[in-house]
């Protein structure tokens, strides 16, 4: 885990494109069952059903990034509230891909129980899940300012430039002098960089970069290599969570674009590989079949064997 200082000189923000899901999910079904082979990101996991069933995840026992990174989270929830309010400055605690809040529910105790001047920002592509985590944060903590988005990473990069630079409008406009004295925190938790290529995690970061200001900060969690046992195991647990998690898309895809799969035709299938660090998910097809996709006008043929690609997740060396 580790934090950075963002050090541009100044910021320029980017306001982002607004795209509705349902589209952007279509083309992406289109788009990744047309290639060889097939592919469909696992941003797309997370619908309603999808976000519970990753909560399930967290729990299984093979899972062991929530509990590391939990503990990790309470033995230094003391020097991370030195880093986000140097000088008691305040600050807004913005956390992507908050789902359950169960880590960061840590810190909001921790830091309102120091008498922190701070705003929590959850951010989630699942309303369902931000609706119960809004819920539960204004019943353990009712003074604490809130601002949920429902949203993805990329959109709520550009939702936060925007409102930084309505901010220092509105300070100068009241002649205000501590312009951008308001601390922007990114939170990035869940080892979930892992699950971008390189050259996507790369941007990532540049985007981030590009959108805070000087003094801004990011806290990023990383998942470190380890013997390839704990980590196969961590993506194929024993009750078959992970399974669920991965064939709900296929259910998502029948539910929100008229399609045929049949569910109990395909099969999860996971494999970590050492030698890049790279532990890859699929869904894999369990005879020769042909899937109709209304909404699409696509009939997709599957032979028996063939893979869909749905998620990577990369391991890093220190």
């Amino acid at each position: 885990m580790a934090v950075y200082r963002n050090t541009r000189s100044e910021m320029t923000p980017t306001i982002s494109e607004t795209i509705e899901v349902d589209n952007t999910f279509a083309d992406a079904v289109r788009t990744g069952l047309m290639q060889t082979p097939k592919r469909i990101s696992s941003r797309f996991f997370y619908d309603d059903e999808g976000s519970r069933l990753f909560e399930q995840i967290m729990e299984q026992p093979e899972y062991y990034l929530t509990r590391a990174e939990y503990e990790i989270l309470d033995t230094h929830k003391d020097a991370l509230l030195r880093h986000f309010s140097v000088n008691d400055q305040s600050f807004e605690l913005v956390e992507l891909g908050a789902g359950n809040g169960l880590k960061t529910k840590l810190l909001l105790d921790y830091f309102t129980k120091q008498n922190a001047d701070f705003s929590y920002a959850p951010v989630d592509i699942s309303g369902d899940a931000l609706t119960r985590l809004t819920d539960d944060v204004h019943a353990q903590w009712p003074d604490l300012p809130l601002n949920p988005r429902q949203t993805d990473y990329f959109d709520a990069l550009g939702l936060i430039a925007d409102e930084l630079v309505a901010d220092a409008q509105t300070n100068r406009r009241l002649g205000d002098r501590r312009t951008g004295e308001r601390r922007t925190v990114v939170m990035f938790l869940g080892a979930n960089i892992g699950n971008f290529a390189p050259d996507e995690a790369t941007g990532f970061y540049q985007q981030l970069s590009d959108r805070l200001r000087p003094g801004d900060l990011v806290l990023t969690g990383f998942d470190l290599q380890k013997h390839p046992a704990i980590i196969s195991a961590a993506y194929n647990d024993k009750a078959g969570v992970t399974r669920a998690f991965n064939l709900n898309l296929l259910r998502r895809i029948n539910r929100e674009l008229g399609a045929d799969f049949d569910l109990n035709r395909f099969d999860h299938y996971e494999i970590y590989h050492p030698e890049t660090g790279e532990a890859r998910s699929y869904i894999v097809s369990d005879t020769q079949q042909t899937v109709n996709i209304d909404a699409l006008d696509l009939t997709v043929p599957f032979a028996e064997g063939e893979i869909i690609h749905t998620e990577i997740s990369r391991k890093f060396t220190p």
